[in-house]
């Protein structure tokens, strides 16, 4: 059985994946207090000392607009983090799963992107990942595979989905962006695909890119009705366009992820962002009723 670090284990993804891998030994979840992933040789002593073929990267800087001011911090990890790991995973002969985003595009496509669309992010977020990709595809470690995904959420951390519960129940109304279109994606979705590809005996040679979102089209505005409909929250929503909200980073308008490629090489089935959301939503709330429990 191979040893699979995980790096940024405590974010969304990593948390879905350490409950899906339910304890199993030959997971290593580790985040900065465990392991500083731009500190190279530290990655190296690492996998070294615990014979690791597989790291699937979920470490990211995601604060999208403190990324505009914060340049530096973001590159480092979204980028030269993601260098050092590509670097040890071509030395040490390990598989490297690397996430990233929607946002390496400029969101001006009138179709789904697809993995070959050439990328033009418009922000330092999407800058840095889109370096990190960069950084694998050049270095080139054998098996490697980057998956972009959009709009994350879980029962886990910070996100819309709680953000919307939170001010659902605190307000009589809210404002939401209706013209940036693309896809809620569930974290607990893109784990399993996570896994399957690990556990995937397909091959490759140099790095593969693949596109992962939940299935359906769906607006902030969309996302957040839904939400407030299945929790039965009394909030109105009204729809505003980006103009009306400006934020520090420009956001793609449409961010559609065409999934042919990932569906069909891995032979995933995807939810659609409705059914995903109505697992979410009874998971968190799962979660508040047993930390009420055991308050």
């Amino acid at each position: 059985m191979n040893n699979i670090l995980v790096t940024g284990s405590n974010g969304q993804l990593g948390s879905e994946i350490r409950e899906l891998s339910s304890g199993a030994e030959n997971f290593f979840f580790t985040d900065i207090g465990e392991l500083n992933i731009t500190d190279i040789s530290a990655i190296e002593s690492f996998c070294n000392q615990h014979s690791i073929k597989v790291i699937i990267n979920c470490a990211a800087y995601t604060a999208v607009d403190k990324a505009e001011s914060e340049i530096e911090l973001a590159d480092k990890i979204n980028h030269l983090a993601v260098k050092h790991l590509a670097k040890v995973s071509k030395e040490q002969q390990i598989k490297l799963i690397h996430v990233s985003t929607d946002y390496v595009f400029n969101g001006t496509n009138h179709r789904p992107y697809v993995e070959s669309d050439e990328p033009n992010p418009q922000s330092i977020y999407g800058s840095t990942k889109l370096a990190g990709e960069n950084a694998i595809t050049e270095l080139s470690p054998e098996g490697a595979v980057i998956i972009r995904t959009s709009w994350v959420y879980s029962s886990f951390g910070n996100n819309f989905v709680k953000t919307m519960l939170r001010l659902g129940a605190e307000r009589d109304s809210l404002n939401v962006i209706f013209d940036q279109i693309g896809t809620p994606t569930y974290a607990k979705d893109l784990a399993e695909a996570i896994l399957k590809i690990v556990n995937s005996k397909k091959k490759n040679i140099k790095p593969e890119l693949y596109h992962f979102s939940n299935e359906g089209v769906a607006s902030w505005y969309d996302f957040a009705r839904e939400i407030m409909e299945l929790t039965e929250l009394n909030c109105d929503v009204y729809p505003i366009e980006t103009k009306d909200y400006p934020t520090p980073a420009k956001r793609p308008h449409y961010s559609l992820l065409n999934k042919a490629k990932i569906k069909q090489e891995f032979g995933i089935k995807i939810p659609h962002w409705k059914q995903s959301l109505k697992v979410c939503l009874k998971e968190i709330s799962h979660r508040e009723h047993k930390n009420h429990k055991e308050l």
